[in-house]
């Protein structure tokens, strides 16, 4: 019983990731980025947030400069990024 509710636990996780659409951290809001972003708060979504409207992301690598995101945090997010201008 234990492995088969694991099971279900892992497949809607999954799913739930695989479901999430891709955020444009250029324009949008704090909750947008957090709600996209796995692993990602309110408050790492607000200094994301901040940083690009004030600098203008232009690629992943860009938000490694916001205080909280490391390189395992980029790797985690980064095919859920967009970086269009607004």
């Amino acid at each position: 019983m234990l492995l088969k509710n694991s099971l279900l636990i892992a497949l809607f996780s999954f799913s739930a990731a695989v479901l999430a659409s891709p955020v444009n951290v250029n324009s949008a809001s704090v909750g947008e980025i957090s709600a996209a972003l796995s692993g990602i708060g309110p408050v790492k979504a607000e200094a994301i947030s901040t940083y690009c409207q004030e600098s203008s992301c232009l690629k992943p690598a860009d938000l490694l400069q916001v205080k909280g995101i490391g390189a395992k945090t980029l790797e985690k997010i980064k095919v859920d990024l967009v970086f269009e201008k607004t």
